[in-house]
């Protein structure tokens, strides 16, 4: 068993602990509580002594294309779009995703424990997200959920790929309705094979498709539907069709969702901003603002942030909350939003972004308050594990 004692412990979940104690067995977390409390170590239990340094959930990364892209490397190592088809759901994110990436350590010396990450945005639908831990031999042994999502993307980057390439879409009305068609298709290849299910005598099992069998869990609303949108009419759109089709939907970097805070709140999505440490690089971004993620939380919008590694790196996911707090959120706020905000989001609460008996042992001890410059992680523990210390590097 692994004890961390005498700990400042923020666990997200409500509770804090001035000096407190949590333990970990098995990879999860067994108990968490006042220092009064602490149980002995027995001969076999590992024990840490966390005294003048505060304690936390490892940070969940919504959205980043981490393994994808990876590190210092040119088309040999981008996977994160495939341009040849507007329309590709079938495609899985484990498949692309290098794990001995450089960027999983420089994640895991910064807390990152948990990331979500997948395709880009140069096709009206990208394909599959997964969720995974920064630590692990392959891809397969770090998955949290798999799919985690399915991306989506509206405005700017799928109009200018394939307007290049002369081909659809080259607006934003061919967009929505592209992703349109895809869903009607997919709503009517469901009833199909459910007719084929309930009478097969009497119906026609129909002819398997691969992409549309990739959207049957967005039509049954199993699968979370990430929507890339920075213009305040691309959100619209998004939700327009989410509604349309009954999709369980977050709004991934929503720009310029700080415009309309009271349609957002009404529509009762996820939010997931950033990348917020980027110059405004396209003309979607020029309203781009770090009171995005106060403006919308201060709307009763449930906020995530997001690096969007490798747009902003993922170790400066810590960062870019600690410049919402300067710029005006709450400090408890931001730090959900890299935390259990970020995780439910994802859908993936259930394991992570709290700590909490029964989740993921998953804690990252800092050596002073995680939003002060000149604190450093002194040590990051994944599934209950030692995954990085300051000690040894």
């Amino acid at each position: 068993m692994l004890i961390l004692k005498n700990a400042k412990i923020y666990t997200m979940a409500g509770a804090r602990y001035d000096k407190g104690y949590v333990t970990c067995d098995g990879g999860k977390i067994v108990a968490i509580g006042s220092m009064e409390d602490c149980p002995k170590a027995g001969k076999d239990d590992q024990e840490i002594d966390a005294a003048g340094m505060v304690l936390m959930p490892g940070l969940v990364d919504a959205h980043c294309h981490i393994g994808m892209v990876e590190d210092a490397m040119g088309f040999e190592g981008d996977d994160v779009n495939e341009m040849a088809d507007p329309v590709t759901p079938h495609l899985r994110a484990i498949d692309g995703i290098n794990q001995y990436d450089r960027a999983f350590e420089e994640a895991r010396q910064f807390g990152v424990t948990t990331v979500v990450t997948g395709p880009g945005s140069s096709n009206v639908i990208g394909g599959q997200f997964t969720a995974i831990k920064t630590w692990g031999r392959t891809v397969d042994e770090m998955i949290v959920k798999d799919p985690c999502a399915m991306k989506i993307a509206f405005g700017e980057n799928p109009k200018t790929v394939y307007n290049e390439k002369h081909q659809a879409p080259t607006t934003r009305m061919t967009t929505a309705a592209i992703l349109r068609e895809q869903l009607f298709k997919a709503r009517e290849y469901l009833e199909a094979k459910e007719e084929y299910e309930r009478d097969r005598e009497e119906n026609e099992k129909p002819e398997f498709d691969m992409k549309l069998e990739a959207l049957l869990p967005v039509i049954r609303r199993e699968l979370v539907v990430k929507a890339h949108a920075h213009r305040a009419d691309d959100i619209v759109t998004a939700i327009r069709i989410a509604r349309e089709f009954n999709l369980d939907l977050t709004l991934d970097h929503c720009t310029e969702g700080w415009l309309i805070p009271d349609v957002l709140k009404e529509c009762g999505c996820d939010v997931i901003v950033g990348p917020l440490l980027t110059d405004r690089s396209k003309i979607e971004l020029k309203n781009q603002s770090l009171r995005t993620p106060a403006i919308l939380a201060d709307s009763g919008v449930r906020v995530s942030i997001m690096t969007d590694h490798p747009c902003v790196p993922v170790q400066h996911l810590m960062l870019c909350a600690a410049l919402t707090v300067r710029e005006g959120m709450d400090s408890e706020e931001a730090l959900k939003a890299i935390t259990i905000n970020a995780a439910r989001a994802c859908r993936i609460d259930d394991r992570v972004g709290s700590l909490e008996v029964g989740k993921d042992a998953d804690m990252v001890l800092y050596t002073g308050h995680p939003f002060d410059y000149m604190t450093r992680v002194y040590m990051t523990i994944i599934n209950g594990k030692i995954a990085y210390t300051q000690e040894k590097g």
